[in-house]
C-alpha cells in the first residue's frame, strides 16, 4: 500500500462520499478505486466552493474535500480557500506537492507555506508512515473548535512511498466544551436584569445544531432575535420574536431593536467589525458566547465572556435562568410581539413598490419577491452572490429552517454562489437548491454549469443581468475608466447555459418570472440543471440604516 492508497482508505473510513478535484493528483485515482466519487471541475476555485457548500449544509459532520494538482492547481485554488477561511468553513484540502528534495528551491510552489495565513492548519505529509497520524490531526481540527480549512500537502514521492498494510486509523470524535459555570451565572443575571435585550445569533448556532436551544431561550425570556449574515436561518424568521438578519443591507426590525438594546447576547458569533456585518452601536453591554477565545474583546469590549460550544452554552444559560426565575419562564410579551409586527410592516410598506414593481426592465426586488412566494420555503436552500444581489436578497428572504439559506460576506468573491449551490445539492439532494448571481459573477465561473450538467447536480441558477458591475456609489467603472468601455457588458447567458447542456430561459417581463421559475424547478426535479437569465434594471436602492 502506498501513501495515496492509505489516504484514500482513511477518507473512506471517514465517510467521504465524493471529492472535488482538478487533475492531475494521484490521490484522485486512489480515491476512485476506494469507491469515492471524483467530481472534476472546470476550475479549482469552484471545486473548493463545492466542498465549502457541502460542509456548511452538513455542519461539518460530513466534510467537503478538494484535491489540487501540484503547482498551478494549488495556486489556482487559493481564492476559494481564502473565502472559506474568511467565512470559517471546515474543508479538507489535499494538494499534490513537489518531491521533498525540491522543498524551498525556487520556483517550486509550496502549498504548506503559502496557505498558512488562510487555513486553520497547514502541514506537509513528510513521510508516508505519518499518514494515519496527520490525517487524524487534520480531522480533529476540522471537527473541533473554531471551524476553518485544513490543508495537508502530499509530496509526489510520499504519494508513492510504501505504508504498512496493517496501519490503524480510527476517526476522531468531535470535541466540545461548555462555558465556566460561574461566568454563565453572571451572564444570566445580566440578561435577566436587562430592560431591552436582544439576541445576536451567528453561524456557530448552525454548526452546533443549536436552533432548538436558541428558540427555547428566546421564548423563555421573550427576547427578540436577530441573526448575522452567515447565521441567517439559525433562528426561524417566521417566529414571532424574529427581527431578521443584520448585514450591510438589513431589516427595519434589526435597526429598531439593536439600536435601542441595552444588553446584546451574542451566541455563536465573532462580533467582528466587517463591511458586511451590521455594526454594534456603542454603549451596549455584551454577553459574548463563542467557541473561540480569540473572539473575546477583539473588536468590542465584552463584559460577560462565555467560551464554549453554542449548543452547550445555550443549554447552560437556559438551566441557569430557570434556577433564577423559575421553570415556567416569562409570559408571552404581547406588546413586544405587536411591536415586532408593527416595525416589520412599516419597513416592508416602504419597499413594497419595488418588491411588486411592474417596471420594465424588471426590478431585481420583484425577482426576489416572486421567487420567495413561488418556491416551497420548507424544502429549499438558497444562496446569493456578492454585491448587488446579496443586498437585495438577504433582508427580504424568509429563512424558515436551519441551513435553508447560506449567507456569506466576510470576503466577497464573485462567482462563489455557483459552487456553494452545487455542494449544497450534493449534501441535500432532496432539496430545491437555488442561487442568485449577477452577469459579472457568471462571467467568472459560468463554465462550471457544465460541471453541474456532467455530474448530474440539478441546481437552479438565476442570473440577474443588468449589463453592469454593481450598485455601489463608487462605481466599478469610474469616469476615467468608462471612457475606454466601448459598450456595456454583454452576452446571452441563457443560450450559453443551453450550449453547456442545462435548461436555459431568458426573461424580459415581470409577468414571466413566476411561470419560468415553476418550469425551472420542475426541470431540476427531473435531474437537469436550469438557468434563468432575468433582464433587470440598474436598481441602486438598498435597505441600509445609519446606526449611532
Amino acid at each position: 500500500m502506498n501513501g495515496v492508497t492509505a489516504i484514500a482508505s482513511i477518507l473512506k473510513q471517514e465517510g467521504i462520499e465524493w471529492i472535488g478535484c482538478m487533475p492531475s493528483n494521484s490521490l484522485i485515482e486512489a480515491a476512485a478505486a476506494a469507491g469515492i466519487r471524483p467530481i472534476v471541475c472546470r476550475q479549482e476555485r469552484t471545486g473548493v466552493h463545492m466542498a465549502d457548500g457541502f460542509s456548511r449544509i452538513n455542519n461539518a459532520r460530513r466534510l467537503g474535500v478538494f484535491l489540487m494538482q501540484a503547482g498551478p492547481g494549488a495556486e489556482n485554488a487559493f481564492g476559494g480557500v481564502a473565502q472559506a477561511f474568511a467565512d470559517s468553513v471546515p474543508i479538507l484540502l489535499l494538494p499534490a506537492g513537489a518531491n521533498r528534495d525540491r522543498l524551498g528551491v525556487p520556483p517550486t510552489f509550496s502549498p504548506t507555506r503559502s496557505y498558512e495565513t488562510i487555513t486553520k492548519w497547514s502541514a506537509q505529509i513528510n513521510s508516508a508512515s505519518r499518514v494515519p497520524e496527520l490525517m487524524r490531526r487534520a480531522f480533529t481540527k476540522l471537527r473541533s473548535g473554531h471551524p476553518g480549512p485544513v490543508l495537508l500537502e502530499i509530496p509526489s514521492d510520499v504519494a508513492g512511498e510504501e505504508v504498512r498494510e496493517d496501519f490503524v486509523y480510527e476517526p476522531p470524535p468531535i470535541v466540545r466544551c461548555a462555558a465556566d459555570p460561574e461566568a454563565v451565572r453572571r451572564a444570566a443575571q445580566a440578561l435577566l436584569a436587562a430592560e431591552r435585550p436582544i439576541i445576536h445569533a451567528g453561524q456557530g448556532v448552525l454548526y452546533a445544531e443549536a436552533t432548538d436551544e436558541l428558540v427555547r431561550l428566546a421564548d423563555f425570556l421573550q427576547i427578540p432575535v436577530m441573526t448575522t449574515l452567515p447565521g441567517k436561518s439559525a433562528f426561524p424568521e417566521q417566529h414571532p420574536l424574529s427581527v431578521g438578519t443584520g448585514s450591510r443591507a438589513t431589516t427595519g426590525g434589526v435597526y429598531h431593536f439593536l439600536r435601542r438594546a441595552d444588553v446584546v447576547l451574542g451566541i455563536g458569533c465573532s462580533f467582528a467589525i466587517s463591511g458586511f456585518a451590521v455594526p454594534i452601536p456603542s454603549g451596549k453591554t455584551l454577553i459574548h458566547a463563542t467557541n473561540d477565545p480569540d473572539d473575546i474583546n477583539k473588536d468590542h469590549p465584552c463584559q460577560y465572556p462565555l467560551v464554549g460550544d453554542a449548543k452547550l452554552v445555550l443549554t447552560q444559560l437556559l438551566d441557569e435562568v430557570r434556577q433564577q426565575v423559575g421553570a415556567s419562564g416569562r409570559s408571552t410579551n404581547q406588546a413586544l410581539a405587536e411591536e415586532i409586527i408593527s416595525v416589520k410592516q412599516a419597513w416592508l410598506a416602504k419597499w413594497m413598490p419595488k418588491l411588486t414593481s411592474d417596471e420594465d426592465p424588471i426590478n431585481p426586488y420583484r425577482v426576489v419577491w416572486d421567487l420567495m412566494h413561488t418556491v416551497d420555503l420548507d424544502n429549499v436552500i438558497v444562496t446569493h452572490e456578492s454585491g448587488s444581489i446579496r443586498e437585495q436578497l438577504v433582508p427580504f428572504w424568509e429563512a424558515r429552517h436551519p441551513r435553508s439559506f447560506i449567507g456569506w460576506g466576510k470576503s466577497t468573491q464573485l462567482g462563489y454562489s455557483l459552487g456553494l449551490a452545487m455542494g449544497a445539492k450534493l449534501a441535500a439532494p432532496g432539496k430545491d437548491v437555488i442561487h442568485l448571481m449577477g452577469d459579472a459573477a457568471f462571467g467568472m465561473v459560468g463554465m462550471d454549469v457544465e460541471t453541474a450538467v456532467r455530474a448530474q447536480i440539478p441546481i437552479l441558477t438565476i442570473i440577474l443581468n443588468n449589463a453592469t458591475m454593481a450598485i455601489y456609489p463608487d462605481s466599478r467603472f469610474p469616469v476615467a475608466t468608462a471612457r475606454y468601455q466601448l459598450k456595456k457588458l454583454s452576452g446571452n447567458f441563457a443560450d450559453v447555459a443551453q450550449a453547456l447542456g442545462a435548461h436555459g430561459e431568458r426573461i424580459h417581463k415581470p409577468q414571466e418570472i413566476v411561470p419560468a421559475i415553476r418550469r425551472a424547478i420542475d426541470v431540476t426535479r427531473s435531474g437537469q440543471p436550469a438557468v434563468l437569465e432575468v433582464m433587470i434594471s440598474e436598481e441602486g436602492a438598498t435597505s441600509t440604516f445609519k446606526f449611532d
